[in-house]
């Protein structure tokens, strides 16, 4: 077995690990909000389990633009940061900004696109990030 199949089996299996640990969270917290009595306590359980364990719309390292995307409802976007600095530009669909985000030393954040229409964001930031567009 040369190297590089070596190499295609250690990234193979770094991979299957990864993704075997989140089935594990998701599972667990899943497992928790079954045990939930109350029926709306419960659902609400499952609802943040969905959010906390959804893929991000968007995701990337450093600066990007994303794509437009059209909403036709009002959508929370939620992002998270693991960097220092994170900026985040929401655009119309000329490409003007609209709103201006930003955040330091990394974590989580939201605002709120009230109006229905064709956006992009604009994105800069130190490490990666993680965007989320939620109906609301």
């Amino acid at each position: 077995m040369g190297a590089s199949q070596r190499a295609a089996i250690v990234l193979l299996l770094t991979l299957f690990l990864a993704q075997a640990s989140q089935a594990d969270g998701v599972l667990h917290d899943l497992g928790a909000c079954r045990e939930i009595a109350d029926s709306a306590k419960r659902l609400s359980c499952y609802d943040a389990t969905a959010k906390r364990h959804a893929r991000p719309t968007f995701s990337g390292k450093f600066s990007q633009t994303t794509n437009k995307f059209t909403i036709s409802r009002p959508h929370l976007i939620r992002y998270q940061s693991d960097g220092v600095i994170f900026v985040l530009y929401l655009k119309d669909e000329k490409g003007r900004t609209l709103q201006n985000l930003h955040m330091g030393g990394g974590g989580e954040d939201s605002y709120l696109i009230e109006v229905p229409g064709t956006y992009s964001l604009e994105v800069s930031g130190s490490r990666s990030w993680r965007i989320w567009l939620e109906p609301q």
